[in-house]
């Protein structure tokens, strides 16, 4: 399976996909962080955090895959919905917590 698989059965099998920089416990940059906060506040259930920073192929891939540049990464029920900034504007708007249906 090629990285750009990989990715696409990560996404679709899973509802809340979080590609970050580190993990849930231990994030390893601010805007994954906040991301995960974020999810965490809105009290979603399952969220499946994937860590980029153990594989440079997935870390590039996941670029490739969403055409976005940055990480984090936030799919729902296999649909991008986009990075730290967006997530965090989502948030305050109240668009992500009818997304996720919390």
């Amino acid at each position: 399976m090629n990285t750009q698989q990989k990715i696409d059965d990560i996404v679709k099998n899973h509802d809340i996909v979080l590609f970050m920089k580190g993990t849930a416990q231990f994030p390893q940059c601010r805007f994954s962080a906040t991301a995960i906060k974020i999810l965490n506040d809105c009290a979603v259930g399952v969220i499946k955090t994937v860590n980029v920073l153990e594989d440079a192929e997935l870390q590039q891939g996941i670029k490739e895959y969403s055409s976005w540049p940055s990480i984090p990464q936030l799919y729902v029920k296999g649909e991008f919905v986009g990075g730290g900034e967006i997530i965090m504007d989502m948030y305050v708007s109240g668009e992500l917590q009818q997304m996720l249906g919390a």
